[in-house]
């Protein structure tokens, strides 16, 4: 299972390699997220991963700095370190300070919708002024009357804006609230000089500074709205981490109680009680009984598994029906849950390559927005002889029309919602990167044991001299004693048949087993290594011989998973090319390839011939590596993109980019399909922002838009973005 490692510091030094994991809140876009980064690796931290998204932040303290000072540095930017908590610590957290909130509880949410309505009121007096022509308002053309409207909604931007705005400055990385502070105060100060000098109503520009700040409030609070919908997969999840559990205990007399705790409070080594149709709390290990459990919450896989005594647990999962007691194996960070949310998040704060032109535009964004503004206003007043009200109001609604939000949060929302998703359907992506590498992906190399097939051996055929019934009774009676895969399943596979009493046993590795029954006859079961010289049909799995005599033979065959041939032949229809590269038999890998319609065999390869072969592979198109993630790491990890089948319980084992948790292939298409509409949202949300901004700005400049439409439009632009990006959500991927 993954441990994801909470810090709960105070004053201590961290040790060399501690993993310090914090929520942030305040960040609205990558900007804000590089804002971090860039501070922490002055630090001196390493690994950061920085979320814009959900808040998170993770780093390596290597430079042994006090947390402290890292979290008031932090605070100096502008934002708020929260420290995790043990239970829904992946939940996503809310942001204050500059009016975005990706919380869970949307407390932050509101605090921003109260400030919207509290300007709101204020704005809308104000902008009655502008009928005048039709409804004629005498006392609000009073400039004093105006001044007294616009000074609370004044007075809330700037508190909210600008104290965001001049950290930002005075640390090297001015955000997006430069720009509404620039045009709120701008605005409002020639105003307050026309009040003062009274040149009369066409020096009042007070209803601008004060819808300004109320729509962008309002941009704010819908977009805030959306990003968060972008997480709604991750915290569906995160939700199962907090439930009522049944805790037993003994009393002094061993007599057994049972009563209902947090599963917050439940340690490990706790016993529970786990009834019909609850949900089990916490990881855990079945000590009695037995049960049907739906497990889709973490595999995506919605048919029941039938659990029973030592079988593991997955909190979250649910009991369909039965029965069970169990002891609680992990809590808090160290659950199967935990690590998959944390591994979620991670992913989310990768940078992936389409990220990065974005990043370095928006790094640079808000400077170059200012420089226009000044260039829209000098040449509006000196070469279009516009008068210094006129040139202002156009340099105002290029500040507050442009948008680098829409730019930085392109990316990251997409990814959150891809990954979010891929996670509700049993599909774990290590980094942001790996979800877009699928769209390169040319052609596939499968593994054989374990991935194409089960890795459980059955019968295929058999054949005897005697008796049918009396063959299979001597085999079991002989393999049930066997230590080896081939005579462990044909044991289990006629599980049930008489058995014969043997008067002794003993099984020779490398050779197979012997035994003598009552009448001294004497038995084996073996390899073709067991067979007289005299005997030429030696090309089957297990021998059977009575007193040196050839009675049968069995074959055994590795089971084929039932959806392999389905998704095989998906692959084809999408022209992507399938090789098999196994350590088997050639003649075995032939057959499998024959069945499933493979395109090329690469068998009888050992670990490091693997290796090679991936290479060779890489050099020619990008190459994904299909296998079940323990003995073809290597491989999977020198692929254009590794995928392993796995055991959610043994996803801290894999090497891979990609996990498929239900220990199969079914959700390859679906990993394909979502990697590849993943970047095509990318794609349209980057579209939408290059193109947002170089439109509006140039039709600001020109005059075709006053600041209290450019403000709305920009609200707007991060709200198509992140509806695009939802679309995802409900989107046919394949």
């Amino acid at each position: 299972m993954i441990c994801v490692n909470h810090v709960n510091h105070k004053n201590q030094r961290s040790n060399n390699m501690e993993k310090i994991d914090w929520n942030v809140e305040g960040m609205t876009c990558s900007n804000c997220a590089l804002s971090v980064n860039k501070y922490l690796q002055k630090e001196g931290a390493e690994n950061i991963k920085v979320n814009p998204i959900s808040g998170a932040v993770s780093f390596t303290n290597t430079a042994h700095k006090e947390l402290n000072d890292i979290k008031k540095g932090i605070g100096s930017l502008g934002y708020k370190v929260v420290d995790k908590q043990v239970q829904g610590s992946h939940a996503a957290a809310g942001h204050e300070h500059h009016g975005h909130t990706h919380g869970s509880d949307g407390s932050f949410l509101d605090t921003n919708k109260k400030r919207f309505l509290f300007c709101l009121p204020f704005t809308l007096v104000l902008m009655l002024h502008m009928i005048d022509n039709w409804v004629h308002i005498h006392w609000l053309m009073n400039p004093w009357t105006q001044l007294a409207l616009c000074m609370p909604v004044f007075l809330v931007g700037l508190w909210y804006f600008g104290r965001s705005a001049w950290k930002s400055v005075i640390n090297g990385m001015p955000n997006m609230n430069v720009l509404v502070t620039l045009g709120a105060i701008t605005s409002f100060a020639y105003s307050l000089i026309g009040a003062i000098k009274g040149w009369g109503h066409n020096y009042l520009f007070f209803e601008t500074t004060a819808s300004i700040i109320t729509l962008v409030l309002l941009g704010n609070y819908l977009e805030e709205a959306s990003i968060s919908a972008t997480q709604k997969a991750v915290k569906s999840l995160a939700k199962s981490q907090k439930v009522m559990a049944n805790m037993i205990a003994f009393d002094d007399k061993h007599q057994e109680h049972i009563f209902p705790v947090e599963n917050t409070a439940l340690k490990e080594g706790d016993l529970i009680l786990i009834k019909n149709g609850e949900q089990v709390p916490i990881d855990a290990k079945i000590l009695w009984g037995d049960a049907m459990l739906n497990e889709a919450i973490i595999t995506g896989e919605s048919i029941p598994v039938n659990k029973s005594k030592n079988d593991f647990l997955i909190g979250g999962s649910v009991l369909e029906s039965g029965l069970v007691k169990a002891q609680v194996t992990a809590t808090g960070n160290k659950t199967v849950l935990s690590g998959i949310l944390k591994m979620v998040e991670d992913a989310q704060g990768e940078k992936p390559p389409l990220q990065k032109l974005a990043d370095r535009i928006s790094a640079v964004f808000v400077p170059l927005i200012i420089g226009i503004a000044v260039i829209t206003f000098l040449l509006n007043y000196f070469m279009a002889d516009k008068t210094v009200g006129v040139s202002l109001m156009r340099a105002i609604a290029v500040l507050v029309i442009s948008c680098p939000c829409a730019m930085g949060l392109a990316t990251p929302a997409a990814i959150a919602v891809g990954l979010g998703r891929a996670a509700k359907n049993g599909i774990l992506f290590h980094n942001a990167s790996a979800l877009e590498a699928f769209k390169t992906i040319q052609q596939i190399v499968f593994d054989k044991t374990g991935t194409l097939t089960t890795g459980k051996f059955v019968i295929a055929a058999f054949e005897s001299n005697i008796d049918e019934s009396e063959f299979k009774k001597i085999v079991y009676s002989l393999e049930k004693f066997s230590n080896h895969p081939l005579g462990k399943s044909i044991a289990l596979h006629w599980k049930g048949t008489e058995v014969v009493r043997w008067k002794s046993i003993e099984e020779t590795k490398g050779l197979g087993i012997q035994a003598t029954d009552e009448a001294g006859n004497q038995y084996m079961a073996g390899s073709y290594k067991i067979l007289p010289n005299n005997y030429k049909d030696n090309n089957h799995n297990i021998f059977i011989t009575k007193n040196n005599d050839v009675i049968g033979w069995v074959d055994v065959a590795d089971e084929i998973r039932p959806e392999a041939k389905e998704v095989l032949a998906w692959l084809h229809q999408k022209n992507i090319k399938t090789i098999l590269l196994s350590g088997d038999r050639k003649e075995k890998c032939d057959a499998l390839a024959l069945q499933l319609g493979i395109d090329e065999v690469i068998a009888e390869q050992t670990p490091q011939q693997k290796l090679e072969k991936i290479a060779e592979l890489k050099t020619q198109k990008p190459t994904a590596m299909v296998g079940d993630g323990i003995n073809d790491a290597p491989a999977l990890a020198k692929a254009t993109l590794g995928i392993s089948v796995s055991d959610a319980s043994q996803i801290a084992m894999q090497s891979s980019d990609v996990i498929l948790m239900n220990h199969g292939l079914k959700n390859l298409p679906y990993a394909l399909g979502l990697g590849k509409h993943t970047n095509i949202t990318i794609k349209e949300n980057l579209f939408w922002a290059f193109a947002y901004n170089i439109v509006a700005i140039p039709i600001a400049a020109f005059g075709f838009l006053t600041p209290t439409v450019a403000a709305l439009a920009m609200g707007f632009s991060d709200i198509v973005l992140a509806a695009n990006s939802v679309r995802l959500f409900v989107k046919k991927v394949y």
